[in-house]
């Protein structure tokens, strides 16, 4: 069945990259990595133009193989050419010294994550400065529907594209919207972040800010999954606090109008506040 094309779209067929960047995706959904076989299988395509294709995607660094040689996994290739798009870079920029403090301040870890297809790709992490904590690994995917960092995005975004994430997770995991989504996130929006217990590992509490841009619109969300050491003085509420001056200097970095940039300052001594990024 021949899909659809978009009235007013021209589309021009160009096979070998269609079939380069169908590999590049079913690689990406498959994280435990596949043979040749598997390949051409999955892709309904014969084992000789696959082996191909394959060559080609591990001499450029895409694709490696495991170390007896039966299967092919993707690199983090692709990661690292999405954290050199410019404004992806930017941010990131930005945003660790403004992690690095918050981290400091609440002795837990932190990190910034934005949406990728129907899941939250990690962009950035900055440990604890404990010898204990719980942190997600950087370069991470996790569902969107099982993110305090997707939720919080969004939660933030305009309905269109926000419509438009969710069509694509629905799309990519063939599962159904979740029925309450639309009342969680109004709730959200109204709190002005995400705070819940975590969806995949207990005793952490997810907390998440969004990042926004200058249409107000999430490009980000910082998070902190909070750990109650026996000995903490800090407690959620200071971790609130803390993360959300954090995001909105990252914010603001990113050409944001946050209450702090429109109203006056208030004569009462200052608050301690993470540092601005430097430029």
């Amino acid at each position: 069945m021949t899909t659809a094309k978009p009235l007013g779209k021209r589309y021009y067929p160009t096979p070998a990259l269609e079939k380069g960047l169908d590999i590049l995706e079913l690689f990406a959904a498959t994280p435990e990595g596949m043979t040749v076989s598997e390949v051409a299988r999955r892709l309904n395509r014969t084992m000789s133009e696959i082996f191909r294709m394959l060559l080609c995607l591990e001499h450029r660094g895409y694709l490696a193989q495991s170390a007896n040689k039966d299967r092919y996994h993707l690199t983090l290739r692709l990661f690292h050419l999405g954290q050199e798009h410019p404004p992806t870079k930017r941010m990131v920029t930005e945003a660790l010294p403004v992690m690095h403090w918050l981290a400091h301040e609440i002795r837990q870890s932190c990190h910034l994550g934005v949406l990728d297809g129907g899941h939250v790709v990690i962009l950035a992490q900055v440990d604890s400065p404990e010898s204990t904590g719980f942190y997600v690994k950087m370069g991470s995917k996790v569902d969107l529907m099982h993110a305090a960092t997707g939720h919080v995005i969004l939660s933030h975004l305009d309905g269109d594209s926000a419509e438009r994430a969710v069509q694509e997770w629905t799309r990519e995991t063939q599962k159904r919207r979740p029925a309450d989504l639309n009342d969680h996130l109004t709730k959200i929006r109204a709190r002005g972040y995400e705070r819940r217990a975590s969806y995949e590992v207990t005793g952490v509490m997810n907390v998440s800010f969004p990042v926004l841009n200058s249409q107000g619109n999430a490009i980000a969300g910082l998070t902190v999954p909070y750990v109650k050491r026996i000995e903490d003085t800090i407690g959620v509420a200071e971790v609130v606090e803390k993360l959300s001056e954090a995001s909105r200097q990252i914010s603001e970095a990113m050409g944001a109008l946050t209450e702090a940039t429109t109203t006056p300052v208030e004569t009462t001594a200052p608050k301690k506040t993470a540092p601005k990024p430097r430029r």
